[in-house]
């Protein structure tokens, strides 16, 4: 059986995200993070609520290993940071965000028709 610092770790690949995108995330820097997911720290229950509440994790999968790794689907990490991004735009950025994305999905589906 894998420890759960190793499980800790497979949820970030899973996510995709970086050690410095998953620590922040989950309120660590990266740093101590990195102790943890290399197994030089402990990771303990507060860890364990964090990474479980911020990202769906299945708290009996991430302490053994038994069940799915999501207790619901995984989240779109990248939707979440695309979300925080715009909320943070004044207007005029954000209608210039929208119009940029309706390009990409226009130029997306012309290149499917193919």
């Amino acid at each position: 059986m894998k420890p759960i610092y190793e499980r800790v770790k497979e949820v970030r690949l899973k996510l995709g995200l970086s050690q410095v995108e998953f620590s922040k995330r989950i309120f660590f820097s990266k740093g101590y993070y990195g102790d943890f997911e290399t197994g030089k720290k402990n990771v303990n229950d507060r860890i364990i609520q964090l990474v479980s509440n911020q990202f769906h994790v299945n708290k009996e999968w991430l302490k053994t290993g038994k069940g799915e790794m999501f207790a619901v689907p995984a989240p779109d990490v990248r939707f979440e940071l695309l979300k925080e991004i715009y909320e943070e735009l004044d207007d005029s950025l954000r209608k210039c965000l929208v119009e940029q994305s309706s390009i990409l999905l226009k130029l997306q589906r012309e290149k499917n028709k193919d």
